[in-house]
C-alpha cells in the first residue's frame, strides 16, 4: 500500500469523478451559524476579508464626500471644527488600516493557494483568527465615532497632540487599540501568506515559476512582519502614556515625541509599499493576460520588487524633513526618496514592453491598468519632488502632499484593485461583469479622480494647509475646492457602478466559462466559483505560464487521501515533495479567541488590570483551540521521495 504521493500520465473519468466527489465531502463546510463561526475554506475567509474592507472603503468614502462638502464653499457651517477633526481622522484611518492592507490580504487568502496549485491554505484557523480580529477593530472604531470618542487627532496621531496632556478622553486611546487589532491581523496575514508560498506549492512550481502576484504579496509579507511591530510598540507607548503614566514621548520627563515620529513613520512609509506592492503583482497579472503574451522582465520585475522592499525601510525620514532634523542626515534620506523610483521605473518599462510586444485587448480590467499608469506615473513624479528638502519644507502640510499621496495610493493601488475585482469577477461568482457598466465605471473614476485631486496641487501651491475645517473667501482658494469637490462627486457615482454592477451581473450576468479571459495562472484551471478542495485532478506544473504552455497530458499527482484534508507539504526552492499533512477541520475556537482578546484590549483602555484578567480566558481558549483530537494523536505526516517527482505506475492514493 502506497503512503507517497506519486505521479502518473492520466486516470480514468470513473476515477476523477469518484476522487471529486469524495473530495468535495471532505473539504465541505459546516452549515448554519456554527458552521459560519467556524469557517475555514480560505475562499470564504479571503472573501469575507475583501468584503468587509470594500464595506470599510465605501465608509471612508462617505467621510471623504463629507470633508468635499464643506470645504466646496469658504466659511461653511456643515461640520463644525470638532466633528471635522474627527471625520478627517476616522477618513485616514479607515483607508490606511481597515482597508488598503486588509485588501490585498484578503485577496492573497483567496488567491494564492489557487495560484500556487494548493488545496488551501496553511494555517487555515489562525486566518480565521485574524479575519475576525480585523472585523472587531473596524467595528470598535465606528461604534466608538458614533458615541463621539472616535480619534480625532489625524491617522498618524502625532504627540504631544494626542498625549494625556492635550487629549483627555478616550479619542486617542481608541486610535491606539485599532492599531492593535488591525496590526495582529496584518501579521497573521502574513504569516500564513509566506508559509503557504512556501510551503504548498504543487510539485514543479519552482520559486522562477511563482506568477508575480504571489511573489508580490510575499514580498508585501515579509516586509509587513518587520514594518508592523514599530507602529504597534508606538501606539502601546502612547497608551501607556496616557493610562499608566509613563513618559515615552514627554519631554519635560526625559521623553521625545520625534521618537513617536520615526517609531511611526519606520511603518508608515513602508506602509505605502505594502498598499501598491500587491498592486503592481496585480499589474503584472492583468498586464500579461489582455497583451496575450508572457510578462517582458520576469526576472527584473521580481527583483524591482525586492528591491522596492529593502529601499522601502530607508526613507523613512522625508515625512520629517520639517521636524528639525541635522542636515546632514536628511540629504541621505532625499537620495534614497529620489533612487526608490528605480525599481518602479524598471517594472513600468517591462510592463510597456509587454503591452508593445503583445496583442492588447481593452477590457476592462486593462482600462484600470492603463489609468494606474497615468495616475500612478504622475503621484512618482510629485513625490521626487517632495523629496527635495527645499520644496518639501515649502508644501510641508499643504494640499500638495494630500494631492501627492492619492495620486501614488489611488492611482497606485485602488485603479489595479478595482481592475482585478472585474477581472477576477468571474472566478468568485460563475458569472462574467458587464462591460458597458464596467467602462461606465472606469471613466467616472478616472475623470472625477483627476478632477479631485489635481487642482489640490494648485491649492498647496497657493498655501492651502491640510486640516483646516473651512477658510476665509478671497483667497483664490473657492474655485479649485469646488471642482474638487464636483470630482468627488463623479467618483462617488463611479464606486456606486461598480456596486450596480456586481448586483447586476450576480443576478443576470453571463455564465462564465472555466477560464474566460484566456489567462495563464492556474486560478482558471478550476472552475468559477473553486470547489472546496480547489482542485481535482493535479497536474504537476512544467512552466512558468502553464494554462498557456504546459502540454495537456502533464502528469498527475496522486496518492493524497480524499477521505480526509490533506494537503501536500512541499520543500521551499523546488517544490519537491515533503511530505502529507492533515489540514485543521472547522473549528469554532478562533471566533471565541477573538471575542475574548477584543474584549480584554477595549477593557484595557480603562483599566491596566484588564490585561492581568482580561488575558486568562484568552488562554483558556487557546488551550482549547490546540487541545489535540484523537483523530490528530493517530494521524501521521509521510515522508515522500525526495527526488523530484517522476513518472512510475502506481495507480492512486492508497
Amino acid at each position: 500500500m502506497s503512503l507517497t504521493p506519486v505521479v502518473q500520465l492520466e486516470v480514468t473519468e470513473d476515477h476523477i469523478a469518484s476522487e471529486s466527489r469524495a473530495l468535495s465531502h471532505s473539504w465541505a463546510q459546516p452549515r448554519g451559524v456554527m458552521g459560519f463561526l467556524s469557517e475555514v475554506d480560505h475562499k470564504r475567509i479571503g472573501l469575507r476579508f475583501i468584503i468587509t474592507a470594500l464595506v470599510f472603503f465605501a465608509l471612508g468614502g462617505v467621510l471623504a464626500a463629507l470633508m468635499r462638502i464643506q470645504l466646496a464653499v469658504p466659511e461653511n457651517q456643515f461640520l463644525g471644527p470638532d466633528l471635522y477633526n474627527q471625520v478627517f481622522t476616522m477618513h485616514g484611518t479607515t483607508m490606511m488600516f481597515l482597508f488598503a492592507v486588509p485588501v490585498f490580504e484578503g485577496l492573497a487568502i483567496y488567491f494564492i493557494p489557487l495560484m500556487v496549485g494548493a488545496r488551501t491554505i496553511a494555517l487555515p484557523r489562525l486566518a480565521a483568527f485574524g479575519y475576525w480580529m480585523f472585523l472587531a477593530g473596524g467595528v470598535f472604531l465606528y461604534v466608538s465615532f458614533f458615541l463621539n470618542i472616535g480619534p480625532d487627532n489625524g491617522w498618524f496621531s502625532y504627540v504631544p497632540l494626542a498625549g494625556p496632556e492635550f487629549a483627555p478622553g478616550k479619542r486617542s486611546d481608541t486610535w491606539a487599540q485599532l492599531i492593535t487589532f488591525t496590526e495582529v491581523a496584518s501579521l497573521v496575514g502574513a504569516i500564513v501568506t509566506i508559509v503557504t508560498i512556501f510551503k504548498y506549492r504543487r510539485p514543479g512550481m519552482t520559486l522562477d515559476r511563482m506568477p508575480m502576484f504571489a511573489w508580490a504579496e510575499l514580498v508585501t509579507s515579509f516586509m509587513i512582519i518587520f514594518a508592523m511591530p514599530a507602529v504597534m510598540l508606538a501606539s502601546t507607548s502612547l497608551i501607556l502614556d496616557r493610562l499608566v503614566g509613563t513618559h515615552f514621548f514627554n519631554q519635560a520627563q526625559g521623553g521625545d515625541p520625534i521618537l513617536y515620529q520615526h517609531l511611526f513613520w519606520f511603518f508608515g512609509h513602508p506602509e505605502v509599499y505594502l498598499i501598491f506592492l500587491p498592486a503592481q503583482g496585480l499589474m503584472s497579472t492583468l498586464i500579461q493576460t489582455f497583451s496575450s503574451r508572457p510578462i517582458v522582465g520576469y526576472v527584473a520585475l521580481v527583483t524591482a520588487l525586492v528591491a522596492t522592499a529593502f529601499m522601502g525601510f530607508g526613507l523613512w525620514v522625508h515625512h520629517m524633513f520639517a521636524a528639525g532634523l541635522p542636515e546632514i542626515g536628511t540629504s541621505f534620506f532625499t537620495a534614497a526618496s529620489m533612487m526608490i523610483a528605480i525599481p518602479s521605473g524598471v517594472q513600468i518599462f517591462c510592463w510597456i514592453a509587454t503591452i508593445w510586444s503583445g496583442k492588447v485587448r481593452l477590457e476592462v480590467p486593462m482600462l484600470f491598468a492603463l489609468g494606474y499608469f497615468v495616475i500612478f506615473i504622475l503621484g512618482g513624479m510629485t513625490g521626487i519632488m517632495v523629496a527635495s528638502v527645499p520644496l518639501d519644507l515649502q508644501v510641508h502640510d499643504t494640499y500638495f502632499v494630500v494631492a501627492h499621496l492619492h495620486y501614488v495610493l489611488i492611482g497606485g493601488a485602488v485603479f489595479p484593485l478595482f481592475g482585478a475585482l472585474h477581472y477576477w469577477f468571474p472566478k468568485f461568482t460563475g458569472r462574467m461583469p458587464s462591460h458597458r457598466l464596467g467602462l461606465i465605471s472606469f471613466w467616472l473614476l478616472f475623470i472625477g479622480f483627476n478632477l479631485t485631486f489635481f487642482p489640490m496641487h494648485q491649492l498647496g501651491l497657493n498655501g492651502m494647509p491640510r486640516r483646516v475645517y473651512t477658510y476665509l473667501p478671497g483667497l483664490g482658494w473657492e474655485t479649485l475646492n469646488l471642482a474638487a469637490a464636483a470630482g468627488a462627486a463623479l467618483m462617488a457615482l463611479g464606486a456606486l457602478s461598480i456596486v450596480i454592477n456586481a448586483i447586476v451581473s450576480l443576478r443576470r450576468g453571463e455564465m462564465a466559462s472555466r477560464n474566460p479571459w484566456n489567462a495563464a495562472t492556474l486560478e482558471w484551471s478550476t472552475s468559477s466559483p473553486p470547489p472546496p478542495h480547489n482542485f481535482y485532478p493535479e497536474r504537476v506544473i512544467g512552466s512558468r505560464d502553464p494554462l498557456w504552455d504546459d502540454p495537456p497530458d502533464q502528469p498527475i499527482i496522486e496518492g493524497i487521501r480524499s477521505d480526509r484534508r490533506e494537503v501536500l507539504v512541499t520543500r521551499l526552492l523546488d517544490a519537491e515533495p515533503d511530505h502529507r499533512y492533515h489540514s485543521p477541520e472547522p473549528n469554532v475556537w478562533p471566533f471565541i479567541t477573538a471575542v475574548f482578546t477584543t474584549i480584554m484590549l477595549i477593557g484595557s483602555m480603562y483599566t491596566p488590570w484588564a490585561v492581568v484578567w482580561g488575558s486568562i480566558p484568552p488562554f483558556i481558549t487557546l488551550i482549547a483551540w490546540f487541545w489535540p483530537r484523537r483523530t490528530d494523536i493517530n494521524d501521521e505526516s509521510y515522508p515522500v521521495e525526495k527526488a523530484r517527482p517522476q513518472l512510475n505506475e502506481a495507480t492512486g492514493p492508497a
